[in-house]
């Protein structure tokens, strides 16, 4: 076997047995989960990620360990914003804690299907048109010019969601309370219930966000290895840093600034390849750890003034959710 093809041996029987061990020694169902089980969560999926970068670099390379790490750190970081609408979802539809795991969970393994959809499909597109590239690198520009001066999050409308809207249309929905189900029977009909409603929903919001975190990544390597691996362990952990940061999370005000520096920087990248000038992986690597770092230390110190709790909008959607009901 290849060093490649070993690596995505490893990769997926690492996947696999770290699945259960999240699933089965620390998750269970209709529980909540403290901070400090999310903390160990967390830190599970973040030292196996690392410790995944440490087997690339020894078995393929320093080049494709530095873009690996580069990619994971861009999807890791762009996972935070997915866990302040995640927030707003649940309040929207008011689901208990208890419930949260499981859909999650549910939540995020489609969203993980779809990513490898899309990653297939735009290798195979690279592979034949490589022009696209520069598509990519200019589309990157013009999102993090835009996310720099735009609160996304507060755009943000769960009413709106084009899964919700289609599902209200379309489908047979009870908002009675669900009771842990994604389905409840009627006489002889069966309904959704909010539950199913909220998983459709994390995976559409997931894709959505995969619009621009996906190019970000072809943008720092085309190496199919890294995009899956990279992209997979950042979705993965997205569940433990959801119950790790959902109380802090509107704390880091200036992180979409340093998130949208990292895009306009690895667009321009992208694009500088037109006149065939290349830069380090290392260099990637430098930027994205002190955009998003330096990011987060800002605005742990210079916090906003005057800027209502963003939980509280939160809340004013659930307000008029409950009243539309």
């Amino acid at each position: 076997m290849t060093p490649t093809q070993w690596t995505y041996l490893i990769f997926g029987i690492v996947i696999v047995l770290a699945l259960i061990f999240d699933l089965g020694l620390l998750s269970k169902k209709s529980t909540t989960v403290s901070i400090k089980k999310a903390l160990i969560q967390t830190s599970f999926w973040v030292g196996l990620s690392l410790a995944f970068f440490v087997f690339v670099w020894f078995e393929d390379g320093a080049d494709i360990a530095i873009s690996y790490l580069s990619a994971y750190l861009m999807e890791w970081s762009l996972s935070i914003d997915n866990i302040f609408v995640f927030i707003l979802i649940f309040g929207f539809f008011k689901v208990k804690e208890t419930s949260y795991a499981r859909v999650l969970l549910i939540g995020i393994m489609m969203a993980i299907v779809f990513r490898a959809i899309f990653i297939t499909i735009g290798t195979a597109l690279i592979a034949q048109f490589n022009w696209i590239l520069y598509i990519f690198g200019a589309f990157l520009v013009y999102t993090g010019v835009k996310m720099f001066v735009v609160d996304q999050q507060d755009d943000f409308k769960p009413e709106e969601n084009i899964a919700y809207r289609f599902m209200s249309k379309y489908m047979r929905i009870s908002h009675e309370e669900p009771h842990g189900r994604f389905t409840i029977k009627k006489g002889d009909k069966v309904y959704f219930t909010t539950l199913a409603i909220v998983v459709v929903m994390l995976a559409v919001t997931d894709i959505i966000f995969a619009l621009d975190s996906i190019p970000a990544v072809f943008a720092i390597s085309q190496v199919p290895l890294v995009i899956y691996t990279s992209n997979i362990f950042a979705v993965l952990g997205l569940r433990s840093l959801f119950f790790l940061l959902r109380g802090a999370v509107d704390k880091f005000d200036y992180l979409q600034q340093g998130i949208a520096i990292v895009l306009v920087f690895i667009g321009l990248k992208m694009l500088a390849e037109i006149i065939h000038f290349r830069m380090p992986v290392y260099v990637s690597l430098i930027v994205i750890v002190s955009c998003l770092g330096g990011s987060i230390l800002y605005s742990v110190f210079f916090q906003k003034k005057g800027v209502p709790e963003k939980l509280e909008v939160e809340e004013n959607h659930a307000k008029k959710h409950s009243a539309n009901s």
